[in-house]
Formats: C-alpha cells, structure tokens, sequence
C-alpha cells in the first residue's frame, strides 16, 4: 500500500538529487558523472509520478 508519506520521501530524494546534479554541472564535473546523476534523477521522477498517481487513485 502506498502512503502520502511515500509521495514527500520522493520528492525530498528529487530535490536533493537535482542539486548535486547542478553543482556537478557548475562545478564542471565529467560528463559520465553528470550523466549518471541525470539517469537516476529521470528514474526517481519517473517513480515519483507513479506513484503519485497511485495515491491520488485511492
């Protein structure tokens, strides 16, 4: 069963995934890293919208 809770975890986990990801960018870090960072920020709002739409289906 997916909570409300599960919904503002994600986000907070986005938030703080997309900084690093910029200061990554700004900091002139290696592609493969910013990349990286990039794929698993595509997951977790993926994720996020998923579930989400769970919780809003309840």
């Amino acid at each position: 069963m997916i909570e409300k809770g599960e919904v503002y975890m994600l986000n907070d986990e986005i938030c703080k995934l997309r900084d690093k990801l910029n200061k990554s960018i700004e900091s002139g870090d290696d592609y493969s890293i910013i990349y990286q960072l990039s794929i698993e920020l595509d997951e977790l709002i993926a994720q996020y919208y998923k579930t989400n739409k769970e919780v809003i289906k309840k």
